[in-house]
């Protein structure tokens, strides 16, 4: 059979899945209703809860204001929160809480100016606004953890480019359904790639994605191709806008901020600005307030789950209740990192011992400096870790500046050569009690795969990424997932 007669063989077969599978409108109406849902038990919460305070209110002066949530779902669109698909959660986060805040904020001045102040309580408007702002990106994160690997969420995509660009970005998508970008064809010039990457069929040239995308209703297309001259790469963009109305460049600029970056219009010229904010004062500032606010805050709420961990590990073995070790913090500066003590006296060298009867877990050991199975952790020690309740002392060092609620992972000097040239970014920030590795798999993730997650934070970080994996990392502590 020609080589023609298989590709039409292939489309025919992807057409023939796609239409089973992939249903834009499912994802679509799936997220309409979670953030219709969201919003319904936020005013319904906000409602009961000022009723336990002030019997008074009556709750039909209210029942008008239902069809208002019909406002939010257009303010959603208007921020691009529909479909919903190849936003970072930290960017949906912002999203989400800056249109959710503004609305609140148009309707309260609304019922300002009709004059309808006297009947709507500025208590209901403002925990209706919180508990939104809560519920809203919960039940969306809830509703990915359910059905985003599900064959039907999200949108079809077209990779055009099947070099190694083209690979890893079928690999990221496949590996990240949340995104909602289902690649389902790829199509590059090179016959000799025929074949499939990731279960992703190579369908043909990148000359028939017009067609192809008319003959399977996709709608979306990722240009994966970064070392194709400007001239060929601007023709593709612009003959194809066309039969694609979402149209994805991949530049050649790996290991540059993804989060934070906008375009600018120089002249005709196309400018992309970005955004350092380490360097800006207000954003520092703000996090050391949320460090300082919450430290204080969380810790004397959890005063009494403090001491009755203390008791546990003065009763369960020997030794005392902390742990201070060195580690290098912001600039290279040296401070002790506290913890609960979750391992026996000696365990250097009841470490030594276990590795010499066990020769085969050195290279496990020398890999990520972990041990799935670790002699030296006490029974308490064992679900402190799990739990991740060993490092609450830590607060204490946040209090005093040398560690912050999120970033990367506190290391000793050892470990900084292991960094490469991610040691300087490494450097730029204050290590964080929890951070992107401890909400992205924790210990299930190799040591490089760490050092890049900790780079992609100090490259692309903000109060919303630190508020997202804030919220992420008590979903972690809840299911215990990825730690040992």
């Amino acid at each position: 059979m020609s080589l023609g007669g298989e590709m039409a063989i292939e489309r025919k077969r992807g057409k023939r899945k796609l239409s089973m599978t992939v249903k834009p409108a499912f994802s679509l109406i799936a997220l309409i209703a979670a953030d219709l849902f969201s919003l319904l038990v936020a005013g319904l919460l906000a409602l009961f809860l000022k009723h336990a305070f002030d019997w008074r209110l009556e709750f039909r002066d209210y029942l008008s204001l239902l069809p208002v949530v019909f406002i939010f779902l257009l303010a959603y669109a208007s921020w691009g929160l529909y479909p919903g698909v190849g936003l970072a959660p930290a960017e949906e986060l912002r999203r989400i809480v800056l249109s959710t805040t503004l609305t609140y904020l148009v309707l309260g001045s609304a019922t300002f100016l009709f004059k309808e102040g006297g009947t709507y309580s500025r208590g209901v408007f403002t925990l209706a606004w919180f508990f939104s702002v809560v519920l809203v990106p919960l039940n969306r994160a809830i509703l990915r953890q359910l059905f985003a690997s599900r064959h039907w969420w999200g949108v079809p995509v077209i990779i055009l480019g099947a070099g190694e660009t083209g690979k890893s970005i079928v690999r990221t998508l496949k590996k990240q359904p949340g995104l909602g970008l289902k690649p389902v064809a790829i199509l590059d010039d090179d016959l000799d790639k025929h074949g499939y990457i990731s279960n992703v069929p190579i369908l043909g040239s990148i000359d028939e994605a017009p067609a192809l995308a008319r003959e399977l209703g996709i709608r979306y297309a990722i240009v994966a191709m970064p070392g194709v001259p400007r001239e060929r790469l601007l023709g593709i963009v612009e003959s194809y806008a066309r039969a694609f109305s979402r149209i994805i460049l991949i530049p050649d600029l790996f290991g540059f901020s993804s989060l934070w970056v906008a375009a600018l219009d120089l002249g005709g010229l196309l400018g992309l600005e970005v955004r350092q904010n380490l360097l800006l004062p207000i954003p520092r500032a703000l996090k050391r307030t949320i460090d300082i606010s919450v430290s204080l805050f969380g810790g004397a709420l959890i005063s009494p789950l403090l001491l009755l961990i203390a008791l546990l590990i003065k009763l369960d073995s020997p030794g005392p209740i902390l742990y201070g070790h060195t580690r290098i913090g912001q600039g290279g500066r040296r401070f002790k990192a506290w913890k609960f003590r979750s391992m026996v006296k000696d365990a250097d060298k009841v470490l030594e011992v276990y590795l010499e009867h066990h020769p085969e877990l050195r290279d496990e050991w020398k890999a990520s400096q972990k041990l799935r199975v670790d002699p030296r952790v006490t029974r308490v020690g064992r679900w402190l870790r799990k739990l991740s309740l060993d490092e609450l002392p830590q607060l204490w060092n946040v209090l005093k500046g040398e560690m912050s609620l999120v970033g990367p992972r506190p290391i000793v000097r050892e470990e900084l050569a292991r960094y490469g040239e991610r040691g300087v970014l490494y450097l730029k920030v204050k290590p964080g009690m929890t951070g992107f590795w401890q909400v992205s798999g924790r210990s299930d993730t190799s040591y490089a795969e760490r050092v890049e997650m900790d780079a992609y934070y100090v490259r692309n970080w903000s109060i919303w990424l630190d508020l997202y994996i804030l919220a992420r990392t008590v979903w972690v502590v809840l299911f215990g997932h990825g730690a040992f």
